[in-house]
């Protein structure tokens, strides 16, 4: 689904970061990464002889613990050993979309990075502005320009593992505090196919191991609220889920917050996520964006880049899920297993449509 997105013809200051920052503290050594304040000025990340990567967040910034913040890994692991460059800026709103990549572009990046489907009206106008310069979306497909390369990920493949793993225990009795419904629930922050596929691919592998039970969707309409995840959550909760499956960004974690608070479980998205509730996360489904930014900039430093549409599945952990928690009986692992190895032969085929 594409946004419309507004040019906007304000200077924007863009911001650095050092290397071994943590999840909790995304910014530089200074503190200074984050959204267009104006405080910062970027010389950090411009010493040195290695070529240049900008980084713009989407509205969800580095703090979502999810797709944002692993594409800074992925740059940050291109800076420890690469020797790249490398300056992020967090957008506050679509409207810095355009002003953020132009920035990078026009400074002179080597390559500039944009992280998420909400980006691609933008990366389209300033591609096309910007001729010279590499860019690189995530989880989004541009064809129509030889400066773009986009990066997907067949996120149905690690729903349908994830599901296929609350299936299995819905319908057993390892797990406490699962009741006798057999009832789970997803939340997503928006309708759009790089949402979607995970929750396609979670339905059909839930119903494959629970065919009577069932599952709760709804949609959020945010990336970034966590009050509202929670509101969501309690609600499925209420109606009987005890497992439930956020692809809604930083709104994901009040979803957690709530799953955590109620004593119930549930399943991370796009990176491992137990960290936040040990004793409550399942397990996550994982898409590798860091791995597939750090074989993109590899591409750039090599005078290899290739534009075009790049695919990352099962085969190479471009997709995948976490190891499952304490309690999980090892007969659900091996089950799971063997459903990955289906899926990777082409014995189990996994939909991207949502059944509603």
């Amino acid at each position: 689904m594409k946004k419309k997105i507004a040019a906007v013809a304000s200077a924007i200051a863009l911001t650095t970061f050092a290397v071994g920052c943590g999840p909790n503290n995304p910014g530089g050594a200074n503190g200074t990464t984050g959204g267009n304040n104006g405080n910062a000025t970027g010389n950090a990340s411009t010493t040195g002889n290695g070529i240049k990567v900008g980084l713009v967040t989407d509205t969800g910034g580095l703090n979502d613990n999810g797709f944002n913040h692993l594409a800074y890994v992925g740059v940050t692991k291109a800076q420890q050993q690469l020797g790249i460059r490398p300056s992020v800026v967090q957008s506050q709103s679509e409207s810095d979309y355009i002003p953020n990549l132009s920035k990078y572009a026009g400074q002179g990046y080597n390559l500039v990075i944009a992280v998420g489907y909400l980006m691609h009206d933008a990366v389209e106008q300033v591609a096309q502005q910007y001729p010279k310069t590499h860019f690189m979306i995530i989880d989004d497909t541009i064809t129509d320009r030889p400066n773009v390369v986009s990066a997907v990920y067949n996120s149905q493949d690690a729903g349908y593992l994830a599901g296929a793993m609350a299936g299995l225990l819905e319908k057993g009795t390892a797990l406490p505090n699962l009741n006798k419904q057999n009832v789970v629930g997803v939340i997503g922050g928006q309708s759009a196919p790089p949402v979607n596929s995970y929750i396609a691919g979670f339905q059909q592998g839930f119903k494959k191991e629970d065919p009577s039970g069932k599952v709760l969707l709804a949609y959020t309409n945010s990336f970034t609220d966590q009050s509202l995840g929670s509101q969501y959550a309690q609600n499925q909760m209420s109606q009987g889920a005890d497992i439930l499956f956020p692809v809604a960004g930083g709104c994901g974690q009040g979803v957690i917050s709530a799953v955590k608070s109620a004593n119930k479980y549930a399943i991370g998205v796009d990176t491992n996520q137990s960290y936040l509730a040990p004793q409550n996360i399942i397990t996550s489904a994982t898409k590798g964006v860091d791995t597939s930014v750090f074989d993109v900039i590899q591409t750039v430093k090599d005078n290899t880049f290739k534009s075009g549409v790049q695919t990352f599945g099962l085969q190479g952990n471009g997709v995948g899920i976490t190891p499952a928690m304490k309690g999980v009986p090892q007969s659900v692992v091996t089950e799971v297993n063997q459903l990955k190895q289906s899926i990777i032969n082409g014995t189990i085929k996994v939909s991207t449509t949502v059944q509603k």
